[in-house]
């Protein structure tokens, strides 16, 4: 007996999973096949999954001759022919449901993540690792093609259900032409053109997979390794890097390297980027002496080195606010069309330390007095409120004129702070490599304390220099032999909570002071019920 064949789509909330629905039943109706879809929309946008199911008969309405045939409402466990998901945890989620199996189920998945909120709570690096998830695919599918869909949307200039949708026609899935689906995006519209661009890049590519792996089933042996779906993803994905500096670092440093060294060019210019080469190339040559080829000491400072070197300030800030792309995101967003009116607003609070970032340091430390007296005589700390309309002209030239302010940045309190503290460091993994490549490496994984903006930014290089200054180097307390195990716990301690209190007992567990404790203004106030007649 002919079986329908069972389709489960899924997808985050806003990327357009009802379209892609629409599009397929519209495909199947437009081809003479019977088709239908029900859907489980999430909570809200971008807050939840949303999944939709569709089951296509195989046969056209000519064959059936004026029978219908009936089709499901839910996907049962076990029995589904497709599932299609736009993000890498979710296809993982949807399987762990029992839906996929591995004598059925095609699996087409996006490679690329949305952190979840557990994982964005997490002080330290709480994302989970891709590797076992792309082992669940693997393991519960009859086929499977994952792949970048985020990069392939930014080529095409399209939304994620465009790509989706030539995914599931280069899968050879549904027995419908190229041209039924693309008759079903066509119109004279730049939208449409750009959809036809993600169907044809994902379409192009999953027939290609989909011929290799015929190819490697029929001539090769079936024991020859496949490769790895997101090796391409991550190759493409990586920026490149120039070539007098690629000459100069192992090639396992290269794809990191670039993403970082464009993101400092962006940043402040190419001879900060030479800035960050230069520091990089003090601990390669400090480990030079190692026998471990990887460099694994300058590998794990490459990536925390740039993100301190690139901290987030009000110049950062408006930059980024300004840019075209993040207009185009934006109208992609809200599903803007030519002729309709997009108004964005951009809220901002500056108060007196990002004013002070910007002024020399005698000024910042007059201006940062003033504020900490009002602070003492129980008044709030001084900010200025401020709505800029991003889509006026005033509101784009303050945008780019507060953004152009980045030649000035290095005469600014903060920069000059913030560099010395990073030589501070980086002289510490230094000296530590020299004496014993582990401690150096665990000082170099200490970089990841340094994150978010304001008191936790400002917190997490307290921490830091406290480890540097009194658990490491000759003049610590802790045996030399024992300070890269110290160092190493005393920094998962500092990612466990905000308040510190694991992180003192840690270093005092290990021999090492606590940290001081910080002065805090005492503010009295009047009881108003005593005030009463």
């Amino acid at each position: 007996m002919t079986q329908p064949i069972s389709i489960l789509l899924c997808a985050l909330g806003g990327e357009g999973g009802g379209v892609l629905a629409d599009w397929l039943v519209d495909v199947a109706r437009h081809a003479g096949y019977p088709a239908q879809a029900t859907s489980i929309p999430g909570v809200a946008q971008r807050t939840g999954a949303t999944t939709y199911y569709l089951e296509i008969y195989p046969l056209p309405h000519s064959q059936l001759q004026g029978r219908l045939p009936v089709l499901g409402l839910n996907p049962l466990p076990g029995r589904l022919d497709a599932l299609v998901s736009s993000e890498l945890l979710e296809t993982a989620r949807q399987i762990g449901n029992g839906l996929a199996s591995n004598d059925r189920t095609l699996v087409i998945s996006a490679s690329s993540r949305a952190l979840t909120t557990a994982e964005k709570m997490t002080m330290g690096d709480g994302r989970r690792p891709e590797g076992p998830l792309l082992d669940v695919i693997a393991s519960h599918s009859l086929r499977h093609h994952v792949m970048d869909m985020a990069r392939l949307c930014q080529e095409s200039g399209t939304l994620v259900s465009a790509v989706m949708l030539g995914a599931i026609a280069g899968s050879g899935l549904l027995p419908f032409t190229r041209e039924h689906y693309e008759g079903v995006l066509a119109g004279p519209s730049k939208a449409a053109q750009a959809s036809l661009r993600g169907f044809a890049s994902a379409f192009d590519l999953v027939k290609r997979q989909r011929e290799q792996a015929q190819y490697v089933e029929q001539v090769m042996k079936p024991t020859a390794p496949a490769l790895s779906p997101a090796a391409s993803a991550s190759e493409s994905s990586s920026a490149v890097l120039p070539g007098d500096v690629a000459a100069k670092f192992p090639a396992v440093l290269h794809p990191l390297m670039g993403l970082a060294h464009q993101r400092l060019v962006e940043y402040q210019g190419p001879a900060y980027a030479r800035l960050y080469v230069q520091r990089l190339e003090r601990l390669l040559d400090a480990e030079s002496a190692s026998a471990d080829a990887t460099c694994p000491v300058t590998a794990e400072a490459t990536r925390w080195l740039a993100l301190w070197m690139a901290f987030d300030d009000i110049i950062r800030v408006a930059d980024l606010k300004s840019r075209a792309s993040r207009w185009d995101r934006v109208t992609q967003e809200v599903k803007a069309k030519e002729g309709d009116v997009l108004k964005v607003y951009d809220h901002f609070k500056p108060g007196v330390p990002e004013l002070a970032a910007l002024l020399p340091q005698g000024l910042a430390n007059r201006l940062l007095r003033w504020d900490r007296a009002r602070v003492a005589k129980g008044q709030a700390p001084w900010s200025m409120p401020l709505k800029v309309a991003r889509h006026a002209l005033w509101g784009m030239a303050s945008l780019r004129l507060l953004a152009s302010l980045r030649v000035l940045r290095p005469l600014g309190s903060r920069y000059q702070t913030e560099q010395a503290l990073i030589e501070e460091w980086l002289g510490g993994i230094e000296a530590a490599t020299r004496l014993s490549p582990a401690l150096g490496l665990e000082l170099a994984r200490c970089g990841q304390l340094i994150k978010g903006y304001g008191s936790t930014n400002e917190r997490g290089k307290d921490n830091l220099l406290h480890i540097l200054r009194h658990v490491c180097g000759p003049a610590s307390a802790v045996p030399v032999a024992e300070q890269a195990l110290a160092v190493a716990r005393i920094r998962q301690a500092a990612l466990q909570d905000e308040a510190g209190q694991a992180l003192d007992q840690a270093l005092l567990q290990h021999g090492a002071p606590a940290r001081p404790v910080k002065e805090q203004p005492v503010l009295w106030m009047k009881n108003p019920r005593l005030l009463k007649p």
